[in-house]
């Protein structure tokens, strides 16, 4: 069973969704993939405490602190996907990487592209920070939820070096 919230960011509504101890997904209204990993129905409950986890990080966060993650998560998908994510996990506030250097920390012969279809359908946006991902010599890419919405997370983290 799923139980979701919505959250209204400076960017667009947003969808949160919980199994109730776990974040399993969250999502900008309309954007590509949305609620992909959520198979049937969920109920909406605004008062569970991982909901209210949740907002208070997104708060912080688009008022530009670099906030700690301090509930889980816990996004469905293929042990690659897994593997990408983990990775997307683990890049640092104000940073990014491009989809070729993710790729080359998970096999020498690992495709970017394989890696983008990954970081597209990415469950858990901004927490699990996809928005930092960039392409080859630091182009600015596709986004899920939009390039608009990817450059103003840029925007907020001051990452300006992309194209």
């Amino acid at each position: 069973m799923y139980y979701s919230t919505d959250y209204e960011s400076p960017l667009g509504e947003m969808l949160i969704v919980s199994d109730g101890e776990t974040i399993c997904g969250v999502w900008f209204y309309g954007q590509k993939h949305f609620k992909s990993t959520v198979v049937g129905k969920t109920i909406q409950d605004d008062d569970l405490t991982i909901f209210k986890k949740a907002k208070q990080w997104f708060e912080d966060y688009f008022n530009g602190k670099n906030p700690q993650i301090n509930f889980q998560l816990k996004p469905e998908g293929s042990k690659f996907r897994q593997k990408v994510w983990k990775i997307l996990s683990e890049i640092p506030y104000g940073e990014t990487l491009t989809y070729g250097e993710i790729a080359s920390q998970i096999s020498p012969n690992m495709s970017a592209q394989a890696v983008g279809g990954a970081v597209g359908r990415n469950p858990i946006s901004i927490l699990i920070p996809c928005h930092r991902v960039l392409g080859g010599d630091g182009k600015l890419t596709g986004y899920a939820a939009g390039l608009d919405k990817k450059i103003e997370l840029l925007k907020i983290e001051n990452i300006t070096a992309y194209r």
